[in-house]
């Protein structure tokens, strides 16, 4: 195990080996949702409530859990393979500036991409509105954008070499529902507030303001999200009707 990580507060987070996540410290648990238009475009997110918890506490990681989002340890039944393939580097190392910003440097790490679609609505995104940033409504409405991505993937400075702005968000983990065309979907676990993580092979893992964690056993960079759990995998996931997605869910490919 690599040196230990925790907050002021003395919080943190365990990726334990082919097992859960153990939550340490006074790591409040709470529930959100994606607030939708009615031609279903990430708009928000909505705080649905908090879960009582324990200390320490530990996080379903597999997906099989019928105790959601706790571990009841089914994992060891399943024999789940929860082995560590995320990228051990650092954001700034892989991100892109996205062109043509005016009082605004918008940065993309495709890497941390889940397609969460709050980059985007059905007429236009980020990368998009980049260019008329000159117009300060549409600047505002970039940062917004932005602000609301779960994953950290996108960020914004006001001036080239002036630190990233990141939302001011609290020590907290949000069990995430995406709402699809079809219905709402189980999404990850949200961690907010720059909570350390540690891996369980002990490689280095970048500390974020927001990161989103695998809670559906299948993502292929474990144990971060990369939006695995939307496409149909069993009874209990809902798909995304292709045609009736976001455009924004589409922005990684055209910022490569």
């Amino acid at each position: 195990m690599g040196e230990r990580k925790e907050t002021r507060s003395g919080n943190r987070i365990l990726v334990t080996k082919n097992g859960p996540y153990l939550v340490q410290g006074r790591v409040p648990l709470v529930r959100k949702t994606q607030v939708v238009s009615e031609h279903g475009e990430p708009l928000a997110w909505r705080k649905c409530g908090s879960v009582e918890v324990s200390e320490p506490y530990t996080l379903c990681r597999c997906g099989q859990s019928r105790r959601n989002p706790f571990c009841d340890g089914t994992h060891r039944l399943t024999q789940f393979d929860g082995s560590e393939t995320a990228d051990t580097g650092v954001t700034v190392d892989r991100q892109v500036v996205c062109p043509g910003g005016n009082h605004i440097r918008v940065r993309y790490d495709d890497y941390l991409c889940m397609d969460a679609g709050f980059c985007a609505n059905r007429l236009t995104s980020v990368r998009d509105l980049v260019p008329e940033t000159a117009d300060t409504s549409v600047r505002s409405q970039v940062i917004a954008m932005i602000e609301r991505c779960p994953s950290g993937s996108l960020t914004y400075a006001i001036e080239e070499g002036e630190p990233d702005i990141e939302p001011d968000l609290p020590e907290q983990i949000a069990v995430v529902t995406e709402i699809a065309a079809e219905g709402p979907v189980a999404g990850p676990l949200w961690v907010t507030g720059g909570i350390p993580i540690e891996r369980a092979d002990g490689l280095p893992f970048e500390t974020r303001n927001r990161m989103t964690l695998c809670a559906c056993g299948r993502a292929r960079s474990k144990p971060l999200c990369d939006g695995t759990h939307r496409p149909p995998h069993g009874d209990t996931q809902v798909a995304l009707d292709a045609e009736r997605r976001p455009p924004g869910r589409g922005l990684r490919a055209g910022l490569r």
